[in-house]
Parts: structure tokens; sequence; C-alpha cells
């Protein structure tokens, strides 16, 4: 590949990956509507166990006090999102391949802690218990085995995976603003709505209480959270972003028409014209991140804390565990009619299997990517293939633990949120490296980007340490 010349400014590494080829920044489309998706996805995609379930038991405990917390997480994760994108608009490379270019093995640090993170099924069993709540019965496990089973085949025959992902998820959207538009006229009291102001007057007090690792983790699942945030960089990628357009799309090897796929990505020269189209790229990026994902999240956590504070909060005896819900169900089904208890619960079994579908999608993603791109580069075998191979793989695992009996989703989403905030604890850190040293000066993190992604490995840092020091002092018997 022709090395990276001195007038485009970028100092991308070639100790460990190739120089990147130099090309021109495509032109944005002029209708930029048509491009509009990736924030949807990762909007969609984290619209799963935090705004389903952690942050309305949180409000079932305490009321509507903590939503400050959810608001800090979403704008925080924004800011995270935003600097993983600039990097991939820059050089069509994930932001997992810029730190392998620092350090070979990143990548598949961040790889084996989003697998760990998702190897606990949390995220489909959820989904599978709350059909057994509709149905009033039957085997979570099960059917959380199937379902695994499905979003397998579903991922296998996708011609263009991204696409057949991102159409799932615009339905998914579609179908929780109107279960919002519903709840919010049929369902929240008048003494909810009033409720909602202690939402900025408790700012800065935290629900110690209920133990940090739940608080934790209600901040990281409030928006994308740990190796989702990562994807952004290969979601943008697939919809032609900036230089990700040079980089053919992930497809599906059964289906699908597989390209040679290059292992690293492009750089461009800071001419004029190519200077415009950054600008213009870059604040198509900021906007379309920030019209869907902060958002679509908040308003979602904001009537899904307000609906389960409505019906169930302070009610004796109510379980600590996804069991709430079901509580919550029948409490809406008494208030409004049975049938809207019935549509809360179908609404969140299917956001919540939508979900599973996007964890599956991202995880078995970004390991492809780091293992073809860093490890497999000069193997005859595609990533398309290897990503076919990973997506089965954590869908025979997923079964695997659901086997042996690890089937609470409570206790499994606060334990792959807590691992979640320590990657981006650690990305943080990363991405504030690179995008201050290997891009060129106008295309650099700067200002108050700087501060945001240092607030975020200190937000992100003290919360991993309390919550480790809290579950060690729980495991060997401590106070």
């Amino acid at each position: 590949m022709m090395a990276t010349p001195p007038s485009s400014g970028f100092t991308l590494s070639t100790k460990i990956l190739p120089a990147a080829e130099v090309r021109e920044l495509p032109e944005p489309p002029h209708q930029t509507w048509k491009i509009i998706g990736p924030g949807v996805v990762g909007a969609g995609v984290g619209l799963a166990s935090g705004e389903f379930i952690l942050w309305p038991y949180i409000a079932t405990q305490i009321g509507l006090a903590f939503l400050w917390g959810a608001v800090l997480g979403v704008f925080t994760q924004w800011f995270i999102n935003m600097e993983i994108e600039r990097y991939t608009l820059a050089t069509g490379e994930t932001a997992l391949t810029g730190f392998s270019r620092m350090w070979r093995h990143w990548g598949l640090v961040f790889v084996v802690m989003t697998y760990f993170a998702n190897l606990w099924p949390g995220w489909v069993t959820s989904s599978a218990t709350l059909l057994t709540f509709l149905f009033g019965g039957g085997s979570a496990s099960l059917i959380a085995v199937i379902m695994l089973i499905v979003i397998g085949i579903s991922l296998t025959l996708a011609p263009v995976i991204y696409s057949a992902v991102e159409r799932i998820i615009f339905i998914k959207v579609a179908a929780i603003v109107l279960f919002v538009l519903v709840a919010a006229f049929a369902a929240i009291s008048a003494s909810t709505w009033a409720d909602l102001s202690s939402a900025v007057t408790t700012f800065g007090q935290v629900p110690v209480d209920l133990g940090w690792s739940l608080v934790l983790g209600a901040v990281v699942f409030a928006g994308a959270g740990g190796g989702q945030n990562l994807c952004q960089s290969n979601w943008i990628r697939d919809k032609g972003f900036g230089m990700g357009a040079h980089v053919p799309r992930l497809v599906s090897p059964v289906t699908g028409h597989e390209e040679a796929a290059p292992s690293t990505g492009y750089v461009f020269e800071l001419t004029e014209t190519n200077m415009d189209r950054w600008k213009r790229w870059w604040k198509f990026a900021n906007w379309e991140q920030m019209l869907t994902v902060p958002l679509i999240t908040i308003v979602t956590i904001t009537f899904m804390s307000m609906l389960a504070a409505s019906t169930v909060q302070g009610r004796e005896g109510l379980s600590n565990s996804i069991a709430f819900l079901r509580v919550e169900a029948e409490a809406l089904g008494a208030s409004v009619g049975p049938w809207f208890g019935a549509f809360f619960l179908i609404i969140g079994a299917f956001s919540l299997f939508a979900a599973a579908i996007g964890i599956v999608d991202y995880t078995s993603r970004l390991a492809a990517d780091q293992l073809k791109t860093v490890y497999f580069r000069s193997s005859t075998i595609s990533e398309n293939k290897i990503y076919f191979a990973l997506v089965w793989g954590l869908v025979v695992l997923g079964i695997l633990v659901l086997l042996v009996g690890l089937n609470q989703p409570l206790v499994l989403l606060v334990l792959s949120a807590c691992v979640g905030g320590v990657m981006m604890f650690i990305y943080s850190i990363l991405l504030l490296v690179l995008n201050r040293k290997t891009l060129p000066g106008p295309l650099k993190v700067k200002s108050y980007r700087i501060a945001a992604l240092i607030w975020s490995i200190l937000l992100f840092g003290v919360l991993s340490v309390i919550t480790v020091i809290e579950q060690g002092a729980k495991l060997f018997g401590g106070s």
C-alpha cells in the first residue's frame, strides 16, 4: 500500500499495521436524510435492559429522583460516540483498529471484554421472561434458547447485515414511540407528572442504598454502553459515512456477495475541497447522533420510569428482580384495561428481542473486524465468514449458559453493565490519545470535547473502582 504522505498530516503508526492508502474524502450526499440510520440503530439496540428493567426498577424504589443520572450518562456517551466516529470518518478504520495501531492487542482486549459482558444472555432471557408473563407461564430458558437460534439464523441469512439490523430497529423505535404516546395520556398519573421536577431538584444525589453496582449499571445502560459504543465505527462505515464509504460492507456468507475487504483504512490530504467535505460530514454526524441517541434514549427512560413510579412505586413485597414488571403489567391492566397490560409486555418483549439481535451483531462484528484486520490479514478466510462463525459461537455459548441455570436477568444485566463500565473507562483514555496523536490538527479532538473525555474517564473510573470494592467486600464477607 501507498505510505501516508507527510502532506496529509496523519500519523497512523505502521509498526503493527500497514500504512493507510490515500484517497479523496467522499462528497456527503445532498439529501442527508437518506443516510440517517447508525444513530437510530445505536439508540435502538441500546433501548434494552437499562430502559425497560434497570431504570424502571430504580423508579419503583425511589421514584424519579435519579433520572438526572440517566441524562448525565446519555450525554457522556454522546461525546464518547462522536470521538469513536471522528476516527472512522477520517480514516475508514474502526476505533478498535486505531487502538491496535497503538498496541497490537488492544482490539482483542476489548473484544474479549465485550464477549465476557454478553456471554451471560440477560438480554434475551429478559425478553423470554416477559413472554412468560404475557402467556401466564412457560419456561423462560427454553424460550430464550429458541430466540437465540432465531437470531443466529436471521443474521446468517441477511444479504447485507447492517441493513437487516437497521430495518428491525426502525420498527422497534416506531413501536416504542407509539407505546409512549398512549402511556403518556392513559397510564401516567398527575402526581407522577408533578414528581418529574425531582429529577432536577435532586441533582447530585446518588441512591447508594440500592448498591453501587446497580448505580453503575444504570449509568452505563443509559444509552448504548460498553462494547456497543465501539460498534458505532462499524455501523457508520457500513452506512458509507466519510472515508468508510471506501470499505466494503459486511454481508452474509450464504446470501450476500462477498468482496475482498481491505484490512486497513484510508486517509485524505488536507486540501480545501476535502476540508470543506470534512466539515459537512462532521456536522452531519454530530446532528445524526444528537437527534437520535440522546433524544430517543432520554424520552424512553423517562416515560418507562414514570410508568413504573405511577403504578408500583412503594408497593410492599415488590421483588428485587425482573418480576416487578409482571406486577407493573397487572397494575396497568387494572387501571387502564387488560389490553394495555398485554400491550406493555408485548412492546417490552419485542424491544428486548430486537436489542438481542443487535447485541449478537455488534459483539460478533467487533470481533470479526479485529481478527481479520490484525491477526488474519494474510488469510484467505473473509471477515464475513469469521462473523458467521462468531455469531453461532455466541449463540451456542448463550445456550450453554442457560442450560447450566444462569437465567436471572437482573443479576446478569448488572454484571454485564459493570464490565461495560470498566471498558468505557479504558477506551475513553485511548480515544483521547488516539484522536490527539494520530489525526492532523484540523481534525483532532480539541477544547470542550477533551474536557468531556476527561469527565468520562473520571466518571466511569470512579464508579468502577467503587463497584469493585463493594462487590469484593460482599464476596469476602466484608461490611
